[in-house]
């Protein structure tokens, strides 16, 4: 008897079972489906932890709302989006009893497709340019006659030679510009008698400015003579007026 056809297939039956099992190419490399497995190996390669998105029956179709939570659609028609409006607005500037419209006795309807609110003129505010608002108060014949009167008070005033200056007193603009020296600065022999000091306090206490004191100081004599008392340092200047500042002014 022949044996070997038996050991042959009994060969054949052992080396099938130690062979793996060949996996469906349909069903994905060892996951569920392939897209799932593509998108953790991505998540895997750039150092990122894949989660998994939850799946489409879970997913709201309501619109998100500025806190994140859903809103119906009746929210975004125009009523209610002005009701919105009003109530913020009350709540940021108007006062406690203020109502929208009140003015009128309608609400405001802050919707695209209303025309906007008619301005209402305020009190102090002119109105010249709107002549719907002009003619009710006057007519073109009483706009004619209040032309006329302007035109009638109209003065055109012709340019006229200056006056020739009379006064041939003392010029301290051209005092100061002949001298060069500071204030203090001696200039002229002065007395040193006692009291100067107090004369000079009182004579000056008469002059409401130290250009009237220089003025009369130059009138009565100086500023070789002292006779008020007014400059007792002998510098020419009077009541402690500076020459500085015409000479700045002149450019010297």
């Amino acid at each position: 008897m022949d044996w070997r056809p038996g050991l042959a297939a009994l060969a054949l039956i052992g080396l099938a079972a130690c062979q793996p099992p060949v996996p469906d190419s349909g069903a994905g490399v060892g996951f569920g489906d392939y897209a799932e497995y593509q998108r953790q190996r991505e998540a895997q390669l750039s150092g990122r932890v894949a989660q998994s998105l939850p799946p489409a029956s879970q997913i709201s179709s309501e619109p998100l709302n500025a806190t994140g939570g859903t809103q119906s659609a009746a929210a975004d028609t125009p009523e209610a989006i002005a009701a919105q409006t009003r109530a913020a607005l009350d709540a940021a500037n108007g006062p406690a009893d203020f109502t929208p419209g009140a003015a009128t006795g309608e609400p405001l309807q802050a919707s695209p497709s209303n025309p906007p609110p008619v301005a209402v003129n305020s009190v102090g505010i002119s109105n010249e340019n709107d002549f719907s608002a002009v003619d009710e108060q006057r007519s073109i014949a009483e706009d004619k006659a209040l032309i006329e009167r302007n035109r009638a008070n109209y003065t055109q005033v012709q340019p006229e030679a200056l006056p020739t200056r009379t006064d041939t007193g003392p010029n301290i603009v051209a005092y100061a510009l002949q001298t060069t020296h500071n204030p203090g600065v001696s200039q002229y022999r002065r007395s040193n008698l006692p009291g100067v000091e107090g004369r000079f306090q009182r004579a000056c206490a008469k002059y409401a400015s130290p250009d009237l004191a220089q003025t009369d100081f130059l009138k009565s004599g100086g500023p070789e003579r002292d006779r008020k008392g007014v400059d007792p340092d002998g510098d020419g200047f009077a009541c402690q007026w500076d020459p500085r500042p015409f000479r700045k002014a002149a450019g010297g």
